[in-house]
């Protein structure tokens, strides 16, 4: 598979990590948004939120356990916002299901 974030995942691409388990990596966005700008992954390839089934699904409930912990750790008291695009027309650019975790300033509604 030619997944840039299962390369990332496997170790195969260096990334600024800032947090892996079992499950999950998290790693800054390589073009940030807000001055935190970070990418939260599932190591198992899952293409988008489309893919998600009953077996899979719990990962996602991991993510946001990770993002509240890097939330914490990356100082974004004031709040922050999580993102997934799904589909070329929701912007999704890598065909890996992914998380936005942003913060660092405030957050205007709708996105630019």
């Amino acid at each position: 598979m030619d997944c840039i974030f299962c390369k990332i995942a496997n170790g195969e691409i260096p990334s600024n990590k800032v947090y892996e388990d079992d499950q999950v990596c998290a790693f800054y966005d390589l073009e940030p948004q807000a001055p935190v700008h970070v990418l939260i992954i599932p190591k198992k390839h899952i293409a988008s939120v489309m893919e998600l089934e009953e077996e899979n699904a719990a990962v996602v409930s991991h993510v946001f356990l990770v993002a509240k912990r890097l939330a914490k750790e990356l100082n974004l008291a004031n709040g922050f916002r999580i993102v997934s695009n799904c589909g070329e027309d929701g912007g999704q650019s890598v065909h890996h299901l992914h998380f936005h975790l942003l913060g660092g300033r405030s957050m205007k509604w709708p996105p630019g």
